[in-house]
């Protein structure tokens, strides 16, 4: 259950993430600008900016926005950002990491205790429940760029470069590997040519907490909300996602 669980996860945030293409635009906008603020404007040398970019395109941003935050991050605009985490417990003792990216720590430390007071959660410190999940690479691919039929063979090409587990989701295959083998995967994806829409490290939960539909709504209101935050990069957890909460929400 825990391994359906997951993967359920991974599709509710995809589907999440695609509803809210204005805000997939403002995260991959400031992932560009600071991978090149921190690593220099080109993408055959700043491996992490070359990410960002490929993720950008995934998400369909148009080329001049791409290049006004490769811009933006070389002329010191990007200064003043800054990757920040939380974690702390939605209702019923459900796990909640937070990933952030702002210019104002302040602020973004006043909405996200806010949010967790207000729909009965609450912030805790740093550290206190990272262990709870495990970071992993994850992989989204174009099913139509894949020139192989069977899955199971899908599964063979990469299982030599750190694949763990791979899941068809609509025109869609989602492959995961360890944090470890994430720069092995993406190489090799690279030189297959396969048409990667986005990657990256998610914190994907070691356990999973099953709860009432009425409960588990109570958490999803935080997390929705949570995700809406503009300064809101990611927000991980552990509540066990069904298909009947999908359909329930």
């Amino acid at each position: 259950m825990a391994g359906h669980s997951k993967w359920a996860n991974i599709k509710h945030r995809k589907a999440a993430q695609d509803k809210k293409r204005a805000k997939v635009f403002t995260r991959a906008i400031k992932e560009i600008t600071i991978a090149a603020r921190d690593a220099g404007g080109d993408v055959e040398t700043n491996p992490s900016l070359r990410l960002a970019v490929q993720n950008a395109k995934g998400a369909n941003m148009p080329k001049d926005t791409i290049e006004r935050a490769i811009k933006k991050g070389l002329g010191g605009e990007g200064a003043s950002l800054a990757e920040i985490t939380f974690e702390g417990y939605a209702s019923k003792g459900i796990a909640v990491f937070v990933e952030a990216t702002t210019d104002n720590n302040n602020r973004t430390v006043a909405s996200v205790r806010s949010i967790f007071n207000k729909y009965a959660g609450n912030l805790g410190t740093n550290g206190s429940l990272g262990f709870l999940f495990e970071r992993k690479g994850v992989f989204t691919i174009k099913r139509e760029s894949i020139n192989i039929e069977d899955l199971e063979e899908v599964e063979m090409e990469l299982i030599d470069f750190g694949l763990e587990e791979l899941s068809a989701i609509e025109d869609e295959v989602i492959i995961q590997t360890s944090f470890d083998e994430y720069g092995k995967m993406q190489a090799a994806l690279e030189e297959k040519k396969w048409l990667v829409s986005n990657t990256e490290l998610q914190r994907i939960p070691m356990e999973t907490t099953s709860l009432s539909i009425e409960d588990a709504q109570t958490v999803m209101k935080l997390i929705d909300k949570m995700e809406e935050d503009d300064d809101v990069n990611a927000v991980y957890h552990n509540l066990e996602i069904t298909e009947e909460l999908i359909k329930s929400l």
